[in-house]
C-alpha cells in the first residue's frame, strides 16, 4: 500500500493512519536529533506512554520521509541511548532494549521508540536537572509544560506510601467540636453487624478513632490529632472545608434518569446543600443507596435466606469507594458520581497510580488515601489484595453489560469509571451494510443509486448520533470514539465546524476554541 507515493509496512502505516495523537508523535531528523524528542518523551512517560517515530514529518494529516539512510539512524539510535541514561538530559531512563526499533520503508529508515508510562515512584520524568519548567505532559493537542502545581502533586505521589495526604494530623481540631456524632454512630453500628464478636465493638469512641486511623499519635513529634481522613470521613461540612483541612472539598451525586425533558437538568441531586452532615461516610451512604435502585434484585436463596444483593451491588459498592478513596486532595476538581439512563460515571480528581493495563490486571493495591482505604475496608470495601478491580467488571459481566471503562483526562487531572447501563447497539458500517440487489430492490428504486447518496445518509445518522451523545459536554475525542471515527481534521472539518455554524451544538469554552478543557455540547434547538 501507498502513501504519498512511499511503501509503507504495516506497522506505520498503522500509526499513519491513526496520525498524530495522545498516544503517537512523529518528528522529522532532516536536520539532525531533534531537541523537541525529549519533550515529547517527558509527556509520554508522565501520561500514559506512546511512540515517537523519527524520520517522518506530518503536517495536515500528510506524511513525508525524510530519506534517511541506515547509518545516519544508525547514528541517531546511540544518540538515543546515550542522552537516555544522562541524567542530565532526561531524568530517567525507561525504554528497554527492544522498545527501540528501525525500520526500512522503500528505501527510507526511521527509528520506532516506544516510551512507557512511567510508574508513580519515577515521575515526574523531566528534561534537563531542573523538574520546574522542564516536565511535559501529553493531551490530544500534544505536549504540554507542568505547571510547578502539577509537579508538586506528582513528587506527592512519589512519596504518598510514606507520607500519604490523608494521614496528615490538624492542628486545631478536636473531636468533640469537629466529628458529627451521628456519623460515627452509624459507622460503627455497622461495623458490629458485620463483625459482632470483635473486640472494637465496645470500646470508646476516641479509642475506636484510634484504631481505624481517624485520629493518631506522632511517635517522633510527640503531635496528636484527628487525622484528615477522619474529619473527611465523619467530620462536620463546615469543619472540613476550614481553611487548616480541605477548604474545596465538595462532593456530588447527580442523578438525571427516566425524563426526555430537556429543561430537567437533574432529576436527583445529592451535595453539600446544608440539609445534611456531606462527610464521605454519608455522602457514600446516600449515593449507594439511590444508585442500586437501578440494579435488578432477582430472587436467590442462600443458605436458605434470601440475598437482596448481587455481584453488580458490589460493583457499584467498589465503583463508588474506588472514587472517594483515590482522589487527589490536592488536585482541582471534586469528587463527582452522575446516573443517566445510560450509565453510571465516576470521577475523582488526580492522576492514576498505575497504568490502565494495570488497573484491570489488578492484584496490585496502590492506593493514594490508605486510611481512608482501610475504613472503608472495615465495611467489606476498598478490597486491598488489588481485587477490587474484579469485582466491578464480574458485576458487570454478571449483568451481562459492557466491560467497565476507565480514562484519564487532563487539566484538570481527573480518572472517569464508566460503567453503561444499556447494552451496545453495533452501527452498520460500510463494511458490514448489505448491498442492494435485483430481488430486494423496490421496482420503482433505481438500482443504480448513487454511492455518495448512501454515504450522505450515514452521515446523517452520525450526526444524529453525536448530538444524542452530546447532550452532555464531550471532548472531541470522546465523540470521535463514540461514532467509531479516526481522522481528527476530517471529523472537525465534516462534522463540528458545520453543526457549529448551524448553531446545533456550541462550546463550553467559546472565547478559548483550543483549549485542553474544550468540550461540544448540544444546543437547545432543532437538529434539522
Amino acid at each position: 500500500m501507498e502513501e504519498n507515493g512511499i511503501l509503507l509496512n504495516d506497522r506505520i502505516k498503522s500509526l499513519a493512519t491513526l496520525g498524530e495523537s495522545a498516544q503517537t508523535e512523529f518528528k522529522s531528523a532532516k536536520g539532525g536529533f531533534p531537541g523537541s524528542f525529549w519533550e515529547s518523551y517527558s509527556a509520554f512517560a508522565n501520561t500514559n506512554g506512546g511512540i515517537i517515530v523519527l524520520g517522518v514529518a506530518e503536517k495536515n494529516n500528510k506524511f513525508h520521509f525524510d530519506g534517511l539512510d541506515e547509518a545516519t539512524i544508525i547514528k541517531y539510535k546511540k544518540i538515543f541511548w546515550d542522552c537516555a541514561h544522562n541524567r542530565g538530559k532526561i531524568s530517567v531512563c525507561l525504554p528497554r532494549e527492544s522498545d527501540i526499533t528501525i525500520e526500512n520503508i522503500g528505501g527510507s529508515y526511521v527509528l520506532i521508540c516506544q516510551i512507557p508510562r512511567a510508574n508513580y515512584e519515577l515521575r515526574p520524568v523531566y528534561v534537563g536537572s531542573n523538574p520546574f519548567g522542564n516536565t511535559y505532559r501529553r493531551n490530544h493537542e500534544g505536549d504540554y509544560l507542568c505547571t510547578d502545581t502539577e509537579v508538586r502533586r506528582m513528587f506527592a505521589d512519589a512519596e504518598h506510601d510514606r507520607h500519604s495526604q490523608d494521614a496528615r494530623i490538624l492542628s486545631g481540631f478536636n473531636f468533640e467540636r469537629d466529628i458529627d456524632k451521628e456519623s460515627l454512630r452509624q459507622y460503627r453500628q455497622t461495623f458490629a453487624t458485620l463483625q459482632p464478636t470483635h473486640p472494637w465493638t465496645s470500646i470508646s469512641d476516641m479509642d475506636f478513632m484510634k484504631k481505624i486511623g481517624a485520629y493518631a499519635i506522632d511517635f517522633e513529634t510527640g503531635k496528636e490529632g484527628l487525622t484528615l481522613a477522619g474529619l473527611l470521613m465523619f467530620g462536620n461540612y463546615e469543619s472540613i472545608t476550614n481553611v487548616a483541612a480541605d477548604p474545596s472539598y465538595f462532593v456530588d451525586y447527580r442523578e438525571r434518569i427516566g425524563t426526555e425533558d430537556s429543561s430537567v437538568r437533574w432529576t436527583n441531586r445529592i451535595y453539600p446543600d446544608g440539609l445534611w452532615e456531606a462527610n464521605l461516610y454519608q455522602f457514600y451512604i446516600r449515593v449507594y443507596n439511590r444508585m442500586i435502585q437501578s440494579l435488578p434484585r432477582p430472587f436467590m436463596i442462600k443458605d436458605g435466606v434470601r440475598q437482596e444483593e448481587t455481584p453488580a451491588h458490589d460493583a457499584v459498592r467498589e465503583a463508588l469507594i474506588n472514587c472517594i478513596i483515590h482522589s487527589d486532595i490536592s488536585a482541582m476538581g471534586n469528587i463527582v458520581v452522575e446516573h443517566t439512563d445510560d450509565k453510571f460515571v465516576f470521577r475523582n480528581p488526580g492522576m492514576m497510580l498505575v497504568s490502565k493495563q494495570q488497573y484491570f490486571k489488578g492484584g496490585r493495591s496502590i492506593c493514594r488515601n490508605p486510611i481512608l482505604q482501610n475504613i472503608f475496608m472495615r465495611l467489606g470495601g476498598a478490597e486491598k489484595a488489588g481485587s477490587g478491580v474484579d469485582k466491578i467488571v464480574g458485576g458487570w459481566n454478571y449483568l451481562g453489560l459492557p466491560n467497565p471503562t476507565v480514562e484519564e483526562e487532563t487539566r484538570p487531572d481527573s480518572v472517569v469509571l464508566t460503567l453503561a447501563l444499556k447494552r451496545e447497539v453495533k452501527t452498520s458500517t460500510p463494511q458490514d451494510t448489505p448491498q442492494d440487489t435485483p430481488q430486494d430492490t423496490p421496482q420503482d428504486t433505481p438500482q443504480d443509486t448513487p454511492q455518495d447518496t448512501k454515504k450522505t445518509l450515514r452521515k446523517e445518522q452520525k450526526i444524529q448520533l453525536l448530538l444524542e451523545f452530546c447532550i452532555e459536554p464531550k471532548s472531541l475525542m470522546e465523540i470521535m470514539k463514540h461514532l467509531g471515527l479516526k481522522d481528527r481534521k476530517s471529523f472537525i472539518d465534516g462534522y463540528i465546524n458545520p453543526l457549529l455554524s448551524a448553531g446545533n451544538l456550541v462550546m463550553t469554552e467559546p472565547d478559548k476554541p483550543t483549549s485542553g478543557n474544550q468540550r461540544y455540547v448540544t444546543a437547545n434547538k432543532p437538529t434539522d
